[in-house]
């Protein structure tokens, strides 16, 4: 019996396009996340997938015939479709998005002046790659809830603190209604 084919692509969170650096920024990050010493998120199963998928991608050859076989499995529909239907990834795009606008929010509290927070420092405080931040960002922008300040970092708008507010006050509002359905 041949083994399921297993998308490396979606174990690392990364387009198939994926250049070298991504692969490795990635791979860091979900290692680091799922590593079995870690007792919050550890998974022992998931961290070997993601070792597999890393060891394949990183080296051009494998990564060759890998694609071969990626390109032949018609994965790219079935995971477009997979992505679409299981609400997943947008509820855990909701989840970082309101994240970086409570940092962001936070920042302009700190210090109104100078509100703004680059994409590497968003990265490093929100525990998201850059290379997933690029939808958020623009997402919050066209929005106009985020802006870019004139050195190129990002900032909040009025509008942005009216949304972490509500946001605030929604979950607030939820855990408050959780805690009395459980009294």
């Amino acid at each position: 019996m041949a083994a399921e084919f297993i998308d490396f692509y979606e174990t690392l969170e990364i387009s198939p396009n994926a250049n070298s650096g991504t692969i490795e920024r990635m791979f860091r990050y979900l290692a680091q996340r799922y590593h079995p010493d870690n007792r919050e998120t550890g998974d022992r199963l998931h961290f070997d997938i993601i070792m597999d998928a890393y060891n394949t991608l990183r080296e051009p050859v494998k990564r060759a015939q890998y694609d071969i076989d990626y390109k032949n499995r018609g994965v790219l529909h079935s995971r477009l479709t997979q992505e679409a239907t299981d609400g997943v990834v947008i509820g855990e795009g909701i989840d970082i998005q309101n994240k970086l606008l409570s940092l962001l929010y936070v920042k302009c509290r700190q210090n109104v002046r100078e509100p703004g927070i680059g994409e590497v420092e968003l990265e490093r405080l929100s525990g998201c790659p850059v290379e997933h931040l690029d939808f958020h960002l623009w997402y919050l922008k066209e929005k106009g809830w985020i802006k870019r300040t004139e050195n190129g970092t990002f900032a909040i708008t009025v509008d942005g603190v009216d949304r972490a507010a509500s946001e605030y006050q929604r979950k607030a509002t939820t855990s408050l209604l959780t805690d009395q359905r459980r009294a």
